[in-house]
């Protein structure tokens, strides 16, 4: 009976000491946070010490972090555990969103482009001067760079794809109407509204290649987007031309619109959100719903309250211009790029009387700035990498943005003496071939160019993919806009010698602001402080 009492009596359990058992939970809940918030400080990181990429001490307090294949390179940002989160995405389909988003990012200046040719027609047809049409043409460049803003502001508010895939389809709406017109009138409008709407991946391609890939991958993923937009408006040209010696002036147009609708269709069927929350837990995340939802906005408009509201999307665009080295760098690139935009819209026009050009030979002559987008891709894969390699290497394994900027001392020479001999050949009607040869040289290195600001803004302030994108695609496009309005009048009054060396004058002289940020462009961004968005 004692026996059974005995085996029968519950277990005696020890004191519970309350106030050490709420200290150790408090503790590790600390120390949760705290690893949460080093994860989140690597996306958003520190201005005062930079990125820390390479670190090969096992006892380094970093050694619990991701790292890539190679067991060096630090993650950044480092991946959750979801595998809806698109850095833990297939190399498959990361780069078939690459793809498709560059494959848009082509179709903008493509189409702005195209116009270039077809003026001379248009402008035999309505009876006006070619000067007279290219108006069409402004409008149409100053509204890619305008509508970029707009683009940011959605996506902040609203997520990516649903953005994309409305923009696309006014876009090819518009094309369409491009290609329709039948008046000069109608014509610009249709060209203005499309200028404003195809822009959108020209912009967002930064935002998706920011969501998707880590830093140590981004240089040559840009180095891919960027060469499809900066390809894109010396392809509209070559083929237009082609097409006007068999076609009246709206086939190409058609052409166009064929060419976007089949990025709307790749965007419908393919493309994927990208926008992803990693300081919510998995289980937090918001639904995603149906594919129809997700591509027309419904899903992302549920969960608007997780993101930005509509005021501070707006904020966020306007915060970020605000900061010092972003305002400089825009300034550079605008007075660099913009003789791009007035080059190839007026071209056409300056080589005729020259050469006695016909449409033809004008498409012939476009072969070259092609050939040296693609040799500034390729140069541009290694160079920048190798750039940012040995910095790391020379600095324990740290790396500042302001590195980006140093492969523009490769570029600068190859865009000043390309555009100065340029102005030479035209003023002195040197053979065709020395003018096809240095207007690819200063392609060359805008190609360059274009890759080290992209990637310099990004690495500052990356939680500001789609705003830092915006406004280096809205300096590009209104230095574009301003200087195609007298490029053709300054080059026949001055001399083409003489307005084009002045161009290579201006961007010898804005190079010191690219000086300025090297040296002194840490210093600016601490002193300016983080931007505290609310979202990434």
């Amino acid at each position: 009976m004692a026996e059974a009492e005995t085996a029968a009596a519950p277990a005696v359990t020890p004191p519970v000491d309350v106030e050490a058992a709420q200290a150790i939970a408090e503790k590790e809940k600390l120390g949760a946070a705290k690893q949460h918030t080093e994860v989140v400080n690597l996306h958003e990181y520190a201005e005062s010490e930079g990125y820390v990429i390479d670190a090969s001490d096992d006892g380094d307090a970093s050694a619990a972090l991701k790292r890539a294949p190679d067991g060096r390179t630090i993650l950044i940002p480092q991946p959750s555990e979801d595998p809806n989160d698109p850095l833990n995405w297939s190399w498959t389909v990361k780069h078939l969103t690459l793809l498709i988003v560059a494959c848009t990012a082509f179709l903008p200046d493509y189409g702005s482009a195209t116009g270039a040719v077809t003026l001379i027609a248009q402008a035999a047809e309505w009876g006006m001067t070619q000067d007279e049409v290219n108006h069409s043409q402004a409008g149409n460049v100053f509204m890619l760079g305008a509508g970029g803003i707009f683009v940011v502001i959605f996506a902040a508010y609203l997520g990516r794809l649903p953005v994309v895939w409305w923009f696309l389809v006014v876009s090819t709406a518009t094309a369409a109407w491009c290609a329709g017109a039948t008046t000069f009138n109608s014509f610009m409008a249709a060209r203005i509204l499309n200028g404003f709407f195809s822009t959108v991946c020209q912009v967002s391609g930064l935002i998706f290649i920011q969501d998707m890939f880590f830093f140590h991958e981004r240089a040559r993923k840009i180095n891919v987007w960027a060469s499809f937009f900066v390809i894109s408006p010396y392809m509209g040209p070559l083929l237009t031309a082609f097409m006007l010696t068999a076609e009246p002036w709206p086939v190409p147009f058609w052409v166009y619109t064929a060419m976007t609708a089949a990025c709307f269709v790749s965007a419908t069927l393919f493309l994927r959100e990208t926008y992803y929350d990693r300081r919510i837990a998995v289980a937090d995340q918001p639904a995603k719903g149906n594919r129809i939802q997700q591509i027309v906005g419904i899903s992302q408009f549920r969960s608007r309250h997780l993101r930005n509201s509509f005021g501070q999307a707006v904020w966020r665009t306007v915060s970020v211009i605000l900061k010092p080295t972003v305002f400089l760098v825009c300034v550079y690139y605008m007075l660099t790029f913009a003789w791009v935009v007035g080059i190839n819209t007026t071209l056409s026009i300056l080589l005729q009387p020259i050469y006695n050009f016909g449409v033809l030979q004008i498409g012939y002559f476009y072969f070259t700035p092609v050939v040296a987008v693609i040799l500034g891709e390729v140069a541009g894969h290694w160079l920048h990498d190798a750039v940012a390699k040995q910095y790391i290497r020379s600095h324990k394994g740290h790396f500042e943005p302001e590195v980006r900027l140093r492969a523009i001392f490769v570029s600068l020479p190859f865009m000043i003496i390309g555009i100065v001999v340029l102005g030479q050949s035209l003023e002195h009607e040197w053979h065709y071939m020395v003018t096809s040869v240095t207007w690819g040289l200063y392609v060359f290195g805008i190609m360059i160019t274009t890759v080290a600001v992209s990637s310099y803004c990004l690495d500052s302030y990356p939680e500001a993919s789609g705003e830092v994108s915006a406004w280096v695609n809205f300096s590009r496009t209104i230095g574009g806009f301003i200087i195609s309005y007298f490029q053709v009048a300054w080059a026949t009054k001055q001399g083409p010698a003489t307005s084009f060396g002045i161009q290579g004058a201006v961007m010898a002289a804005a190079f010191i602001l690219i000086l300025v940020i090297i040296w002194w462009g840490k210093a600016m961004r601490v002193w300016a402080g983080p931007l505290n968005f609310a979202t990434a």
